[in-house]
């Protein structure tokens, strides 16, 4: 897939409001070869996908081994709203909280006193984490009104030329 092309899918308005949406499935091949997939919080920079992660998690030797991931962002009312993305996981460590971690634990939750003790406690647990960064190699954005499943494009074209031939 052409960047050009990834960009255009990440820009539509529906794809804009899952990547606000903050949280993804994280899809990676574990160490012993079996798949996982884990929810977790992640912040849109515009051009990468951000999650953190404490430095002890297991998913980063698995990460390490394999980059390659898969995130799926979607809502539960019918029909579902499904931005799938693609791409490698780049780990970077940093010491204390990365901004992106503040920034994707919303404030709307919580009252100004409450965010000032999270922030403390997230302070006082964590010396440093790990910001794991992926830039979309690949993009699909289901709808069911302008875009559906590929295979579900293709029964739909086979049908065309079906009714056609």
């Amino acid at each position: 897939m052409q960047p050009s092309e990834i960009i255009e899918v990440l820009n539509r308005p529906i794809s804009r409001d899952l990547l606000a949406q903050g949280m993804t499935r994280l899809a990676y091949v574990a160490k012993d070869g079996t798949p996982r997939a884990i929810p977790i919080g992640f912040k849109w920079n515009g051009s990468q996908i951000v999650m953190c992660t404490s430095t002890n998690a297991p998913k980063l030797p698995s990460l390490r081994h394999n980059p390659a991931v898969a995130l799926t962002m979607d809502t539960v009312e019918y029909p579902p709203k499904i931005l799938l993305v693609r791409g490698l996981a780049e780990l970077d460590v940093v010491e204390g909280i990365p901004d992106e971690y503040l920034a994707m634990n919303s404030t709307s939750t919580m009252t100004p006193e409450q965010r000032v003790e999270w922030e403390a406690e997230v302070r006082s647990l964590y010396h440093g984490m790990v910001r794991i960064v992926v830039t979309p190699t690949w993009a699909k954005l289901i709808d069911f009104d302008t875009t559906l499943p590929t295979p579900v494009e293709e029964l739909i074209r086979q049908r065309e030329e079906r009714r056609r031939g």
